[in-house]
């Protein structure tokens, strides 16, 4: 199973820039106006235990608010307004100049997994919604978060933080041994905060990759091509990856999609209000991206 992982998600990764490079001599596809589904992969914001803010979006037809989820996130900021959320209408991003060379392809993709949402993952997670305690909702969260730790950590390190990567490592232990594998945290009731999770698509950032393609991959949503190198980069960090039985693999990562989309179950009616899904997902996403990056660079 670890020795299959990594080289099909790099197959993936390389596989789709390399498709995307030939959708670069099409045009675009006109924007899809019919109501969507978001994709389960497509992070636009997580939610977790703050409120997403108000947002006034290009191609929203009107300002929308989210209602705060109760479950918590395994990838969450733990921010209190919408500069932290990285959805300012101020932001120094400026997404007219988003690099979206494959525009065409991306749009394609982006319907795909629109469609693979639909039919599969949006009822999934409105099945495990309607079943599933709101309790144990929040301990399969944390579960998840929890695995992600080794992971930040390492680029922590990486990025020059080292008492960041010490204090991840040292909710990873207690969360783990007292907190039942994660499902309870401990942690925070001994002082120990939770960060941002870090990736290593945003080590080659603060390293000086800043300016990357945007990138829609199958499944896994939006990204950019330094982003989809850096998923490579960490998979071999992932507790999930090292399991050798693959269908207790397979269904860890099945429960984590199921998870994820759960979670983003509230901004489905934004994406519904806006004229153009694949723009109010695209510029959503990369200026969460960009302050994310930003905030670690602080």
């Amino acid at each position: 199973m670890r020795a299959l992982v990594t080289p099909f998600l790099a197959a993936i990764v390389l596989a789709t820039t390399a498709c995307a490079n030939n959708a670069i001599k099409h045009p675009a596809a006109s924007p899809e106006n019919e109501l969507q589904a978001a994709p389960a992969a497509v992070v636009i914001a997580d939610s977790d235990t703050q409120p997403m803010p108000t947002l006034a979006m290009p191609g929203s037809r009107e300002k929308a608010s989210v209602p705060q989820v109760a479950s918590e996130s395994a990838d969450v900021a733990e921010a209190s307004d919408a500069s932290q959320v990285g959805f300012d209408a101020d932001a120094s991003y400026d997404l007219a100049l988003a690099d979206d060379s494959w525009e065409g392809f991306n749009r394609r993709m982006h319907s795909f997994n629109n469609t693979i949402d639909r039919f599969v993952l949006r009822p999934a997670a409105l099945g495990y919604k309607r079943v599933t305690p709101d309790s144990v909702q929040a301990g399969v969260s944390r579960f998840f978060a929890n695995l992600s730790m080794p992971v930040t950590a390492v680029n922590q390190a990486l990025q020059g933080r080292p008492g960041d990567a010490a204090s991840s490592l040292g909710r990873f232990a207690v969360n783990t041994t007292i907190g039942i594998a994660g499902i309870f945290d401990p942690a925070a009731h001994f002082g120990m905060p939770r960060r941002d999770g870090e990736d290593f698509g945003q080590t080659l950032a603060i390293w000086g990759w800043r300016d990357s393609r945007y990138l829609v991959l199958p499944l896994l949503g939006p990204r950019t091509v330094r982003d989809a190198v850096g998923l490579v980069g960490d998979l071999p960090l992932s507790p999930v990856s090292h399991i050798d039985d693959s269908t207790v693999a397979i269904g860890f990562q099945a429960l984590e999609f199921v998870d994820a989309r759960t979670r983003l179950l509230p901004t489905d009616q934004l994406r519904r209000d806006a004229l153009d899904d694949y723009l109010f997902v695209r510029d959503a996403w990369l200026q969460r991206r960009k302050h994310l990056i930003e905030q670690e660079q602080r």
